[in-house]
Parts: C-alpha cells; sequence; structure tokens
C-alpha cells in the first residue's frame, strides 16, 4: 500500500529537483513520487526516468505536454494511488523526520479505517541569505495530534493561512470533490487550498517542521517583479475563487469565516500588486476588481473592504498608495515571502 502520493510538478527543473525526490525517497515503499515533467526542453525527463529505473516501485516519471503547474498537479492527482496527496514543488523539499511522523499518523488512519480528510503540518520559508528561517506553524490556532472538525479552530492570524506546502488531502476526497485547476496559469496553488475546503469534514494537525519553502531564485514565480508582471493571471485566480462559492451557504459560520478572510489576503496581494506597478491601468485595474467583488456579493465585499486589509489597500490618493506599499514590505519583512 502507498500511504502518501507525493506529485512533483517539474519544469525545466534540472538543477534542483533531485534534492525533492531525495527527500521522498526516504519515505521507501510507504509512499510513491509521481514526476509530473510539464513539457520541459532540458534533461528534466532524463532525470525523471533515471529515479524511476532506479526504484521502480517507488518512482513513477509522467511526461506531458506543457499545461502549467495547475496542470501538472491534475496530472498528478488524476495518476495518484496513495491513500494522501501532497504536492510538492521542484524547487522545495520535506524534512525526513517529520515525513515519518506524518506516516506514522497516517498508518493509524488506515489500521482503524479513520477517514481524516486534511492533515496540516508546518512549514519553513527556506529563504536565501537569511539567518533566521521563519517557521509557520499552527499551534496557537488547531488542536495538535488529535481529529478535529471547522468548528473547534481558533483565530488564524496574518500571515498564518493554510498554504499548499502545509496542506495534505486524501486523494480520494479530492477525486470526489472534482478538483481541477486551471491550465497555463500561475497562482492556482490559491485554487488547490480554497476549493477543497467545503468538503473538509475531519481534520488532523502534527506540530511538526514538514515542508521547506524554498525562496531565492531570481525566475522564481513568487519574485515581486514576476508577480507584478503576471498580476493579470492573480487577478483571474482571485476572480475564480469570488465565483468558486455563495459563501453565505457555508454553514459553518468558523469555515465560512476563514473563506473569507482567505479572499481578503487574495484581493490584499492582487491590490498591492497593482498599486506597487505604479502603472495608471493597473490601478484601474485594481478599482475594477474591487467593484467586481461588490457586484459579485456586495455583503462580502463589504466586509473585506471595510476590514483592516481592505482598508489599508484602498487609502486614498497616492499618499494612500504609498502607505499601501509600505505596509506590505513591512508585511514581507516580518513574515519572509518573497
Amino acid at each position: 500500500m502507498k500511504y502518501i502520493s507525493f506529485a512533483i510538478p517539474c519544469y525545466n527543473s534540472q538543477d534542483y529537483m533531485e534534492q525533492a525526490i531525495k527527500s521522498i525517497l526516504k519515505g521507501g515503499e510507504d509512499v510513491e513520487i509521481l514526476i509530473v515533467n510539464d513539457g520541459s526542453t532540458d534533461k528534466t525527463a532524463k532525470i525523471a526516468k533515471k529515479y524511476a529505473e532506479k526504484y521502480p516501485t517507488i518512482v513513477r516519471a509522467i511526461n506531458k505536454e506543457n499545461g502549467g503547474h495547475g496542470d501538472a498537479v491534475n496530472v498528478g492527482l488524476n495518476n495518484a494511488r496513495g491513500v494522501y496527496f501532497k504536492v510538492v514543488d521542484s524547487d522545495d523539499w520535506v524534512d525526513k523526520a517529520s515525513l515519518f511522523k506524518i506516516l506514522d499518523a497516517v498508518k493509524r488512519f488506515v489500521d482503524t479505517d479513520e477517514e481524516v480528510d486534511m492533515i496540516l503540518a508546518n512549514y519553513v520559508y527556506e529563504k536565501e541569505g537569511a539567518a533566521h528561517k521563519r517557521v509557520i506553524n499552527y499551534n496557537n490556532v488547531l488542536p495538535v495530534e488529535e481529529v478535529f472538525h471547522w468548528s473547534d479552530m481558533r483565530h488564524f492570524h496574518v500571515g498564518q493561512y493554510i498554504l499548499m506546502h502545509s496542506v495534505i488531502y486524501r486523494t480520494e476526497m479530492l477525486k470526489l470533490c472534482q478538483l481541477q485547476l486551471p491550465k497555463h496559469t500561475f497562482y492556482v496553488d490559491n485554487i488547490y487550498v480554497y476549493y477543497p475546503l467545503p468538503s473538509v469534514r475531519t481534520i488532523y494537525y502534527i506540530n511538526t517542521d514538514f515542508y521547506r519553502y524554498y525562496i531565492g531564485r531570481e525566475d522564481q514565480s513568487v519574485n515581486e517583479k514576476i508577480m507584478i508582471s503576471r498580476v493579470d493571471q492573480q487577478i483571474f485566480v482571485t476572480k475564480t475563487m469570488i465565483n468558486m462559492y455563495d459563501l453565505h451557504a457555508i454553514q459553518n459560520k468558523k469555515l465560512r469565516r476563514y473563506m473569507i478572510n482567505y479572499l481578503a489576503i487574495m484581493m490584499t496581494v492582487s491590490s498591492i500588486l497593482l498599486i506597487r506597478s505604479k502603472k495608471p491601468e493597473n490601478l484601474k485595474k485594481k478599482q475594477e476588481l474591487w467593484d467586481y467583488l461588490k457586484r459579485k456579493d456586495y455583503r462580502i465585499y463589504w466586509k473585506i473592504r471595510y476590514g483592516i486589509l481592505g482598508q489599508t489597500m484602498n487609502l486614498p490618493g497616492r499618499q494612500g498608495r504609498k502607505v499601501s506599499s509600505m505596509a506590505y514590505v513591512v508585511a514581507r519583512r516580518l513574515f519572509g515571502f518573497n
């Protein structure tokens, strides 16, 4: 039995993908590794084939036409045989001791026929050149090492939200909720995390520093200049999430509040990128985005627009935009992203 399927989407990842693969191989026969080569033009396919041939019962190399990160995740999920499914980006890696802790928990769930839909663990910002590695944990928010429900969680702090790095979903649940990420689109990891949430009934949190999130390459998608150049895709993902659910129909109050706050973060990220681009046409796009949310759901718009994040991103005039930009710089230093 494969307890966890690890999908590694790869596009021209020859220079760093082996660290990701080797870190997961330590799980041995309990894991499967799906190296999804997304139409690479370098030696990615060759490296994937090498590992598939060396570890035929653990590694599978899947070659496909280029469709973007989300499409590679889709293909990984479609091919997954493990009880749980985890995405590891090709420039990241996982911690060995934490991997064993998570596998032990999954084995207990399987042995006792307990269906836990979502497993959470900590992630670490492995920022190039940073002396202090920032760890995002949830021990002030979630019960530790016990099965719980949305009603049991406390309030998340800004910068503490569930990301692709921290989440492991039950494979069958993902397939049943028909998760399908857009092709040729960046930043769909937000959809990956957000869309399944109403389907999640049970959760388990392990307070261990599992996922190592590397930040430092100039061509990385979270590099600020690259994010600004791709801001239209950020807007597309944000609008897709706005349209995804009637949040008023979400019965659990804490889950509903969490999903509204997640949208608030998406609106904030899109807004600050549009502000920092300093292009007049992008300031118009910012206003259009907020108007879009307002037309879609005025009550959700009001909660987000007049919350702390919404007010900070919509201060009037040039000086207001400067303050918004300064708030972003401070947050970036505090939380260590991009």
